[in-house]
């Protein structure tokens, strides 16, 4: 590290110290009432972050507001990896790999598609298609991370992980209803609930709800689709930089750091040779992170700019959900 490096950190820390402090105690605040009053804790440091939203203007946050939500969120993502062994994937078998390929690939083409039906650009589409396919607001953090800059990319962010959450919400209540009016048996019911609903936390509150080994099955499956994200934020960016969308004229990387951190502590994990202790630690500092991250969006955006959006996305999301979870049950009934 060079001298002019040395001399300069300092300086650097103290003008990114005031915004991620603040997005920290809004990430706090948010977990605390998560905490307390079961809603989703995305959710809460997304409304909390906005009522907060002055600070990200002019000022001595702005810069480190801006730090939080890039930066800091693409560590987070990373971090996701240290979820995912490969034992866990094997243990089920073909079917359920299979099953949850095809619902990821499918979902998300179908999302794209209807998306540009209804005005989106596609991009859009799969935004929110991933974030329904895959596991709720952290992947669509990680793909918005993935996509290109554009004037509405962080609003469609936030819109999407406010709806994923509420969406997730409420699937952990009906979908367990929805499993016993198919007698499913509990191993083909974690199968439906890990296949279905968006966010990691939902899936083990709805599996566990039910019984431990429909909690179990529910969960492997869950972290089968997470580790979905890599192939698909890899092909996120190989369109960017097949469309050369980003008005700074910069191609993005083909395969992001953070897609490679995500895919390396997969790997380590996967050995088995990494404590309990650490494991735990990390997928923590993964939540705080991708807490910290989407307080910080939150203060970059208007509660007026979300309002503004209209019926359509709403649409597009509530039909993507329907869609998968027709789609699951028809896999499971043809033999996946």
């Amino acid at each position: 590290m060079s001298a002019i490096a040395l001399v300069s950190f300092p300086s650097r820390v103290r003008e990114l110290a005031p915004g991620f402090m603040v997005s920290l105690i809004v990430a706090a605040a948010a977990t605390f009432l998560s905490e307390h009053y079961g809603a989703p804790v995305m959710l809460f440091a997304l409304l909390l972050g906005m009522a907060l939203n002055f600070l990200s203007a002019d000022g001595k946050c702005k810069v480190g507001i801006e730090f939080t939500a890039r930066t800091v969120l693409r560590i987070g993502v990373c971090l996701l990896g240290m979820r995912i062994t490969l034992e866990q994937i094997a243990g089920l078998g073909w079917k359920p790999v299979a099953l949850v390929v095809i619902l990821v690939a499918v979902t998300i083409s179908v999302s794209v598609v209807a998306a540009k039906a209804l005005g989106f650009q596609r991009l859009f589409g799969m935004l929110t298609g991933g974030a329904t396919a895959i596991c709720g607001a952290s992947a669509a953090l990680a793909l918005a991370a993935a996509l290109p800059n554009h004037p509405q990319k962080e609003r469609a962010t936030l819109f999407t992980v406010i709806g994923v959450s509420a969406l997730s919400t409420l699937a952990m209540i009906l979908y367990p209803m929805i499993a016993n009016w198919f007698a499913l048996s509990p191993q083909d019911a974690g199968i439906f609930l890990g296949a279905t609903i968006h966010d990691v936390a939902q899936v083990v509150g709805a599996g566990y709800g039910m019984s431990p080994e429909t909690g179990d099955t529910a969960t492997v499956v869950k972290l089968m689709r997470v580790a979905m994200l890599l192939p698909v934020i890899v092909t996120a960016a190989m369109i960017t930089r097949m469309q050369g969308a980003d008005p700074t004229g910069k191609r993005p990387p083909l395969l992001p750091w953070f897609a490679v951190g995500f895919l390396i502590l997969a790997c380590v994990n996967s050995t088995g040779w990494v404590p309990t202790l650490v494991q735990g630690g990390v997928n923590e500092l993964s939540r705080w992170c991708l807490v910290i991250s989407i307080s910080a969006l939150g203060m970059k955006t208007q509660l007026k700019e979300l309002a503004s959006v209209g019926i359509k996305p709403i649409l597009l999301m509530v039909g993507e959900t329907v869609f998968l979870v027709a789609l699951v049950l028809g896999l499971m009934h043809w033999g996946l």
